[in-house]
């Protein structure tokens, strides 16, 4: 049994530490938003950079880079229809960044439980040795002990860096969502405003003629 709960127990620190460190790598900001497509974005002023910002978001694979290229490929919807559908891929994408993010919570929650089960049994060990030959059998009481502290440090150890890393990377992820919402908001402002300055010129002309 002893060999069953601690093994558990670094199974679950292992995967922990996993996923803080993926969830780390995947959620830095270079590889959300790179700054290429950001300067991209903001050298963005007619259609004819279209095709820069474009080359640009392919060259730069990021959740950032797939909205905008669905934004451009649907540039020629009504404004209101192609702000609802970079909406829904935009969920889509703060799902994807938050993969991982539950495996954190669960352990956070189960480690510390795994850990007084640990300390439970090394406690009733040592009762059971104390039941049936009080206190003369040292050495198994000092491994029931021994057990009991192993367990609850190794559960500790395992749930205070999986909580800070889940509450830091949540944050980050709601960082990271507000910059991209704004940016693909700027996009479509920027997008729309084009094509209506080109209408608009389009019916002078028309009207001239």
């Amino acid at each position: 049994m002893e060999t069953i709960i601690m093994g558990v127990l670094w199974l679950a620190s292992i995967i922990g530490l996993a996923f803080i460190i993926e969830r780390g790598l995947a959620l830095r900001a270079a590889k959300v938003v790179p700054p290429a497509v950001r300067s991209a974005l903001d050298l963005f002023r007619t259609a004819d950079d279209l095709p820069m910002l474009s080359r640009i978001c392919q060259q730069h694979p990021s959740p950032l880079s797939r909205l905008l290229l669905l934004a451009e490929e649907r540039r020629a919807w009504p404004r209101a229809e192609n702000g609802s559908a970079l909406e829904t891929t935009a969920r889509h994408e703060i799902a994807r960044l938050e993969r991982g993010l539950v495996v954190l919570e669960i352990v956070v929650g189960v480690a510390p439980l795994l850990g007084l089960v640990g300390t439970i049994y090394g406690l009733i060990s040592i009762f059971a040795v104390m039941g049936t030959s009080g206190l003369s059998d040292s050495n198994t009481l000092s491994m029931g002990i021994a057990l009991a502290l192993r367990a609850t440090l190794l559960g500790l150890l395992t749930a205070i860096p999986s909580l800070v890393a889940w509450s830091y990377y949540n944050r980050k992820v709601e960082h990271l969502a507000v910059e991209m919402a704004s940016l693909c908001d700027g996009f479509l402002r920027q997008l729309y405003r084009q094509e209506e300055s080109s209408e608009l010129a389009d019916e002078r002309a028309a009207g001239r003629s």
